[in-house]
């Protein structure tokens, strides 16, 4: 009898929190726009490091390139940061910070994964462009790149139904 009621408490608890869970374990569409746009600099930041070397007829220095656009967009990227810093807080995890570095270090990994399996001429021929692109664009453009959901490059966390 006590296992019935401590089982219909803990069903009846579950089911009452489910909207709640679901909430805080979804994006908002702001949220994944930050995760994409973390993503990207996290992409760019490994294409960097790893072409470094590649020539350029204009003496181009990928990771030069990257900390420029860095710098150029630090607040777009800060701003992506305390987003998914205030998700991670607002869903629970003991150590937002923890949680937000995990992510970054996951999306870096992927590409770090692509130019492992590569010879360093073949990804930097591929991947280098998009240093090229992302430098070339607009806050408005890269704010539009990042609000991008492509099925190669989901979000961690489904998108709340609004």
């Amino acid at each position: 009898m006590v296992k019935r009621i401590l089982l219909s408490t803990v069903l009846a608890l579950v089911i009452s929190a489910g909207p709640a869970f679901a909430a805080k374990s979804c994006y908002t569409q702001s949220q994944a726009e930050a995760e994409q746009g973390l993503r990207i600099h996290s992409e760019l930041m490994v294409i960097g490091l790893n072409c470094v070397n590649m020539r350029f007829t204009d003496g181009t220095n990928l990771y030069r390139k990257y900390n420029k656009f860095t710098r150029d967009n630090v607040d777009i990227f800060a701003a992506y940061e305390n987003e998914l810093l205030g998700y991670f807080k607002k869903r629970g995890d003991a150590n937002p910070e923890a949680s937000l570095n995990t992510l970054r270090t996951t999306m870096a990994n992927s590409i770090s994964n692509s130019a492992a399996r590569m010879k360093p001429d073949q990804f930097c021929n591929r991947y280098a462009g998009r240093i090229f692109k992302a430098s070339s664009m607009n806050r408005t453009d890269l704010k539009k790149w990042a609000s991008t959901i492509y099925p190669s490059h989901p979000v961690s966390q489904p998108i709340c139904e609004q």
